[in-house]
């Protein structure tokens, strides 16, 4: 049984995070995965990026043009996943890679087992053919690597029931059709008789992604029973919008994660600290002053 948001409470909803890898650079991001970690995060899906992916709208299209337009290779991303795993206590993290530009140029075992050995915790194939589904659950299977299915709103039994069966991270369920980015016209509640469904099919945990700005869309995504909430345009967005304006994008992170949770839920002893999280600074005023939220 998978443990990824093994810990959710009655009336309380999860976490995820999703990144471009190299956007912002690695050496911010380093810091920013700690940051998450300290804070109580859950999950950080973090993507190999690749180019002109349809189903992401602009802010993470123009996110991934800007790692690819830094060099951001495969290589760079495992070898920072290896770096940082060991110094996470709480964050899980995912890997997503793109099945035409990231996995087909290797062997479909070599990528697997080099994703493996870096330590990340799921694994999330973007865009991988039916056909080679089957193969794909096998080989990360007998590797013992978790992965990550999907399914949208309007998917039918058949493709329920495979992603609920294979499911053995979690089960990432896309809550409109379309691009990354937009809110469902009519909310988070229609998708309840989905969710139920799904418990009927599977154990595996579920979790709830596309359009998810406001603490009121994780409100929504808790009442309707999802496991966790996967928040990414309005994170990539925030960090972007820091950056253009010239502020410490880690002290707009932090107050994104305020704003969703009410309160950031730091772990206080100093082994789980971000080495900035007592010093962070906004738009050049100490962490005293508060500063806009970004979300």
């Amino acid at each position: 049984m998978s443990t990824f948001f093994a810990l959710r409470q009655p009336g309380a909803i999860r976490l995820a995070m999703f990144l471009n890898a190299g956007d912002p650079p690695f050496e911010i991001l380093e810091e920013l995965v700690l940051l998450l970690d300290a804070a109580g995060v859950d999950c950080l899906e973090l993507a190999v990026p690749f180019p002109n992916s349809i189903s992401d709208g602009p802010v993470i299209q123009r996110s991934a043009a800007r790692a690819l337009h830094l060099g951001t290779s495969l290589d760079d991303v495992i070898a920072f996943v290896g770096r940082i795993k060991s110094r996470v206590r709480h964050l899980r993290i995912t890997l997503l890679a793109d099945w035409n530009y990231t996995v087909r140029p290797l062997q479909l075992e070599e990528f697997l087992n080099r994703a493996a050995g870096s330590g990340v915790d799921g694994l999330l194939v973007h865009g991988l053919p039916p056909r080679l589904r089957g193969p794909y659950y096998e080989a990360a299977g007998a590797i013992s690597l978790p992965v990550v299915t999907t399914c949208y709103a309007t998917s039918g039994i058949n493709v329920l029931n495979e992603a609920a069966r294979h499911a053995s991270a979690y089960l990432y369920v896309v809550a409109q059709y379309g691009c990354t980015g937009a809110t469902p016209a009519k909310g988070y509640g229609q998708l309840r008789p989905l969710i139920h469904t799904l418990r009927g099919l599977g154990e595996a945990p579920i979790a709830v992604g596309f359009g998810i700005q406001t603490r009121a869309h994780l409100d929504a995504l808790c009442e309707i029973g999802a496991d966790a909430a996967i928040v990414g345009s309005a994170f990539v967005a925030c960090l972007e919008r820091a950056i253009i304006e010239g502020c410490n994008p880690l002290a707009s992170a932090e107050d994104l994660l305020s704003s969703l949770r009410g309160c950031v839920a730091w772990i206080r002893d100093a082994g789980a600290m971000t080495p900035t999280r007592t010093r962070i600074r906004r738009c050049g005023r100490s962490s005293g002053v508060p500063a806009p939220a970004c979300g």
